[in-house]
């Protein structure tokens, strides 16, 4: 458990030892956004994010525990000379909120993507995620986009 302020936040890649804790993360995540995911979607994740080509992930560590996620990829626009990187996912513990750890994570997405040269970095929330806004209007700028979805 995540208790006081969190000062030391760590920042890095997740580990095969993060599993575990990762998958707790990401199934309150799914379970946030009222979906459900077979297991088969947690292993083809993992596995995407450990051989690191297609789908990255970060992990905030504070006092030697897994306090959040991130899900990133990067694609190439078609109204840009440059890749942009979407943040597919990020969600962090719920004791842990308040603390800093979602900026953190959302500033190493940024500092990954601005060393891999890409020209802006992008992501979706509901409008009614009015928490996880609070952040998003301070860290970036909101363009109005409504997103659409066709299922295939």
């Amino acid at each position: 458990m995540i208790t006081g302020r969190t000062d030391m936040i760590t920042i890095e890649p997740l580990k095969p030892e993060d599993r575990e804790a990762w998958e707790h993360l990401f199934r309150a995540y799914i379970a946030f956004y009222e979906r459900v995911a077979p297991q088969e979607v947690y292993d083809r994740a993992w596995r995407e994010f450990q051989t690191g080509k297609r789908m990255h992930s970060l992990g905030a560590h504070v006092g030697g525990e897994l306090a959040g996620i991130v899900h990133f990829l990067v694609h190439p626009s078609t109204s840009a000379l440059t890749d942009v990187c979407y943040l597919q996912d990020l969600f962090t513990a719920p004791e842990a909120r308040g603390k800093g750890v979602a900026r953190a994570l959302i500033e190493a997405v940024a500092d990954w993507a601005r060393t891999r040269e890409c020209g802006r970095v992008y992501w979706h929330t509901k409008e009614s995620n009015a928490t996880a806004r609070r952040l998003y209007d301070r860290v970036a700028v909101n363009r109005g986009f409504i997103q659409y979805q066709l299922p295939l």
